[in-house]
């Protein structure tokens, strides 16, 4: 499993990228999964539901399965929060792991950065940035890519980690 993150401030166009990649890396034939890092609590279930109720019940853990998807749904119930390594291991086997969030985690990045969010740039201080995407010039040594060329980014990305060019 290879894997590759994106780091930035909320409304920089993190999930808008990763959205346009995705097809992309699947068209390469690969087997694509995603980590998404949430700050805020957060809900998959709706309230009303047998597993929302089971889980506001007690439960620990609540298993939604269909023919079509399951759902895992865990509380940590005050449990400390598990790191990126654990969570990776939850997940099936894939080809490419897209990492969104995490942004401290020693895997490589894409930073991705808009001017207008107002934050400053991430990678002078997170060596495992290797490129950033931006939908303006910035002054940086790292490879830089225009956030609407999703084709030119999927393809640093998959030579990044080793799946370009027959690499797989």
């Amino acid at each position: 499993m290879k894997i590759f993150g994106f780091a930035g401030y909320s409304g920089s166009g993190k999930t808008t990228l990763i959205e346009k990649l995705i097809p992309l890396f699947v068209q390469q034939n690969l087997k694509v999964s995603l980590i998404k890092h949430a700050h805020h609590t957060f809900d998959v279930d709706q309230p009303g539901k047998d597993s929302f109720r089971h889980r506001h019940a007690g439960c620990t853990e609540v298993l939604v399965t269909s023919s079509r998807r399951w759902a895992l749904m865990h509380e940590l119930r005050g449990a400390p929060e598990p790191g990126l390594t654990e969570q990776i291991e939850r997940l099936s086997p894939c080809d490419l792991l897209l990492v969104e969030g995490f942004k401290h985690e020693r895997i490589p990045k894409l930073e991705i950065y808009r001017s207008e969010v107002g934050e400053s740039l991430l990678h002078p201080h997170d060596s495992n940035i290797v490129a950033v995407a931006s939908d303006a010039k910035v002054d940086t040594r790292l490879p830089q890519f225009d956030l609407n060329a999703p084709p030119a980014i999927a393809e640093f990305i998959l030579k990044q980690v080793g799946l370009g060019a027959g690499g797989r």
